[in-house]
């Protein structure tokens, strides 16, 4: 009756209403739409192979608009470098941008592992009330890890 895809997307919007998560429910209702709709075999793919570059703009989008408007200027740019929060912060998206680099490559090459990520995520957005933002770059950490666990003599 149900297929495994339909019955799996009602037990993730189920954890997201217990968990009360609204970002984990509105995709799930998204996708039962695009399914009803019967849209999926033609938007899945491309919202699959697309989706992740999107999010990356809405969020850039989002993060450059107090720039657009004013709200941050090449003062408060300069005022930041002097903290060293600004510093760390500096190392940090030097770090996540060259981690998803990685990320990007053992997706590619070990596809398999995106099931355990989306698990881990939906396990975090369930039950840690974690957000959903970067496949890419728990790619990237997952194979930061596995390189570092590789060198050590008693693994493999």
């Amino acid at each position: 009756m149900f297929s495994s895809s339909t019955i799996f997307l009602l037990i993730l919007f189920l954890l997201g209403y217990i968990a009360k998560n609204q970002a984990i429910m509105v995709a799930v209702y998204i996708l039962f739409g695009m399914k009803l709709l019967k849209l999926d075999d033609k938007l899945f793919p491309y919202i699959h192979e697309k989706g992740i570059g999107w999010g990356v703009i809405i969020i850039t989008i989002a993060v450059l608009i107090p720039i657009a408007t004013g709200e941050i200027g090449f003062k408060d740019l300069l005022q930041s470098v002097k903290s060293y929060h600004a510093w760390v912060a500096l190392a940090a998206g030097i770090f996540v941008a060259i981690v998803a680099k990685y990320g990007l490559s053992l997706l590619a090459n070990d596809p398999q592992i995106t099931t355990a990520l989306i698990i881990g995520t939906i396990i975090a957005i369930v039950v840690f009330q974690g957000v959903a933002v970067g496949p890419l770059i728990g790619a990237g950490i997952a194979y930061v890890i596995i390189k570092t666990l590789e060198k050590l003599p008693f693994i493999n």
